[in-house]
């Protein structure tokens, strides 16, 4: 009998082995006032990822849901050296694209973003508008002229290689105006 139940247990063993994957997984209980996009920057993902792994469709997710984030520690090494990327854009995606900017003060704006972002809270955040089949919502991202930015809203206006950076005031985004700039993907 010990024999045998030696024997179970090396078989599970192995099997657990054999059919585990490098990624680890841990479950997050969504908590009051979370967004995508938080829980992505605090575990070090995209929102896209997130909503993969757990099969999301939309942006919305309510108190109390459990979800999946997985990492790696290859994801983890390659998500820490965002400063390095913007320095050297070898193996990174690279568009030129047309780059206008706006406020949270305009008249009829809410102020949140797309992934939940409070612009009026966070005055000084470095948030791009874009188009999510051109750079996915939730992308880090380098903009030559502004910044390293997160990719963390959509507009009616922004539709293929254009983006609107975040800007706190009305002066700052006529400052700005319209030009031609590029954007490197960090992840």
């Amino acid at each position: 009998m010990k024999k045998a139940i030696a024997a179970l247990f090396t078989a599970v063993v192995c099997f657990s082995f054999a059919h585990s994957s490098n990624a680890a997984s841990t479950t997050y209980t969504v908590k009051k006032g979370d967004t995508l996009w938080k829980i992505a920057n605090t575990y070090k993902t995209t929102v896209d990822n997130i909503k993969k792994w757990n099969h999301l469709t939309s942006n919305n997710i309510t108190v109390g849901t459990k979800l999946i984030i997985q990492s790696s520690s290859t994801a983890t090494a390659k998500n820490t050296s965002t400063t390095s990327a913007v320095n050297s854009t070898a193996g990174k995606k690279v568009i030129v694209v047309k780059a206008t900017a706006y406020t949270a003060s305009c008249k009829g704006c809410s102020g949140v973003t797309a992934l939940g972002i409070n612009l009026k809270k966070n005055p000084n955040a470095k948030v791009i508008a874009v188009d999510p089949k051109v750079i996915p919502l939730g992308s880090k991202v380098y903009v030559e002229g502004y910044g390293q930015a997160i990719a963390a809203d959509k507009g009616s206006a922004i539709k293929g290689n254009r983006i609107d950076v975040f800007v706190p005031s009305l002066q700052s985004a006529r400052n700005w105006g319209v030009r031609t700039t590029k954007v490197t993907i960090l992840q």
